[in-house]
């Protein structure tokens, strides 16, 4: 099953997804996807970190958590779009690896047998990148949340706090 919630920057996803997952199970895996780039994001992490209580199981991996042992948990991996930029970053910003990377390991994720819940940021609703590079980050991640979101058997987008069904 997967579950996929998207919306803008604190918009209540992660908040949603966790109370989502923690209605599904008494112990949840939250995989983070998160480099710690610098202090201030290094701080972020703690924050959200901060937010969950001795029921989860708190796991980072960069790029590839298909090879974790995941099979018949739920798990919230958060977020697409810190994923994505580990892969950007890592391809020295080559859109087509990029995109082939990410869908691969996705691909390889949606085959475990666990309950997934994704969550993803919508960037391409605000003003576009004043870069080439930001233009073409946003252009992947909406590449990547239709790809996910064609696989998800639910997904929602977070408005303020409140989710809407998208399916």
């Amino acid at each position: 099953m997967i579950y996929y919630i998207t919306g803008g920057t604190r918009s209540g996803k992660s908040s949603y997804a966790q109370k989502l997952a923690l209605s599904l199970s008494d112990n949840p895996v939250y995989l983070a996807t998160a480099r710690k780039w610098d202090a201030d994001f290094e701080q972020r992490i703690k924050r959200h970190q901060q937010d969950r209580d001795e029921r989860w199981e708190n796991i980072e991996e960069e790029r590839d958590p298909s090879k974790l042992a995941l099979q018949g948990r739920v798990v919230v991996l958060d977020c697409i779009t810190l994923w994505l930029t580990n892969f950007f970053s890592d391809t020295k910003y080559n859109v087509d690896e990029t995109l082939n990377l990410i869908k691969t390991e996705f691909d390889k994720l949606a085959l475990v047998d666990a309950t997934w819940i994704v969550i993803s940021n919508e960037i391409g609703m605000g003003m576009h990148a004043d870069s080439e590079v930001g233009r073409k980050f946003a252009d992947l991640q909406g590449w990547i949340n239709q790809h996910i979101a064609q696989k998800a058997d639910k997904a929602f987008f977070m408005v303020s706090g409140i989710p809407l069904t998208l399916k």
